[in-house]
């Protein structure tokens, strides 16, 4: 079956917002599209009637297991597209997004295998999100959070919390990124801002936001 643009928009942003509250509103998905409700509910039928989503009374909607699959289908390729525009085409990873929004609507299943395994069959995208394989399953990374890192433990970057071209500026202007060694070195309770050390750089202090914007693995010191 083939899906519009905007019908596959729907369904991606249903899988992210279900991720974090279950059920999703009529609302929710009105703010996370900047759309109207009613042009929301018009959709919702169309996605419902196509088996893409369960509808409960009251309770919002959720996916169904095929509308699930689809979900994967596209984050997979939106994760392909844009591991492929950084590591292949050097796009700077705060310049993907968009192009691989526009990407991942393309319907080759060839296309995107034969992506795959041009990469290597990559696990995370360059924002450290995993990656979806060609039965919808993800890798599970270890990683907490850099603010509750303890001092002096050696980490790496393996992920971010948000693609905002904000936090990405940040980031690349501290040279922070997915793959950075760092060792926490002070944390300051007065406004819980935290002093790290990259390897051969002078120690910085970083706020506590951008901290809990950045979530990293433990690593043996080398």
């Amino acid at each position: 079956m083939h899906f519009t643009t905007t019908e596959e928009n729907y369904i991606k942003a249903i899988y992210h917002l279900q991720q974090g509250t279950g059920n999703v509103s009529t609302n929710d998905l009105a703010a996370e599209l900047s759309t109207k409700p009613a042009s929301i509910t018009d959709m919702l039928k169309k996605l419902t009637i196509k088996k893409l989503l369960r509808y409960e009374r009251y309770k919002g909607v959720r996916l169904s297991n095929e509308g699930e699959k689809l979900a994967l289908a596209i984050v997979r390729k939106h994760r392909l597209w844009e591991y492929f525009l950084v590591n292949t085409l050097e796009f700077g990873w705060d310049e993907v997004h968009e192009v691989a929004e526009e990407l991942e609507h393309i319907s080759s299943k060839k296309l995107v295998e034969q992506l795959d395994l041009f990469l290597g069959y990559p696990k995370f995208d360059p924002h450290g999100d995993p990656i979806p394989d060609s039965q919808g399953r993800m890798a599970v990374q270890q990683q907490i959070n850099l603010i509750d890192l303890a001092l002096d433990i050696p980490a790496e970057v393996c992920s971010v919390g948000s693609q905002s071209t904000e936090l990405l500026e940040i980031l690349k202007h501290k040279q922070l990124g997915i793959g950075t060694k760092l060792e926490v070195k002070r944390k300051f309770s007065f406004d819980h801002s935290i002093e790290i050390k990259m390897k051969s750089l002078p120690a910085i202090t970083i706020s506590q936001q951008l901290a809990q914007s950045l979530f990293v693995k433990t690593i043996s010191n080398d």
